[in-house]
């Protein structure tokens, strides 16, 4: 079974900087897409900012400039660094990888932004 599990996340000022991981094991099939949601409380789960094979990664408008993502397919890895960060990043960021046939999900991890 595909395992998903990300690390990283903690509580951090505004304007502070965070990172976090996400490492996939298990999987019998390459891995081609790789991302990171949110999901903030009584909000819905968004897409935060992702990668498909080799393309240029995607970033929602809220976190353009602000984060990057980066991926290490040797390893199976995703990293999303976070910086300046607003209180309004504050929610559960979920590691999302698809291959060609399913998606599957870690199982979160909270960030919360806080003076």
């Amino acid at each position: 079974q595909v395992q998903v599990v990300e690390s990283g996340g903690g509580l951090v000022q505004p304007g502070g900087s965070l990172g976090l991981s996400c490492e996939v094991s298990r999987n019998p099939f390459p891995i081609n897409v790789m991302g990171w949601y949110r999901q903030a409380p009584g909000k819905e789960r968004e897409l935060v900012a992702q990668t498909v094979g080799v393309g240029s990664p995607t970033y929602a408008d809220s976190v353009k400039g602000r984060f990057t993502i980066s991926r290490d397919n040797a390893k199976n890895t995703v990293h999303l660094q976070m910086n300046s960060l607003k209180l309004e990043d504050t929610a559960v960021y979920y590691c999302n990888v698809q291959d060609m046939y399913l998606g599957y999900w870690g199982q979160g991890t909270q960030v919360t932004v806080s003076s």
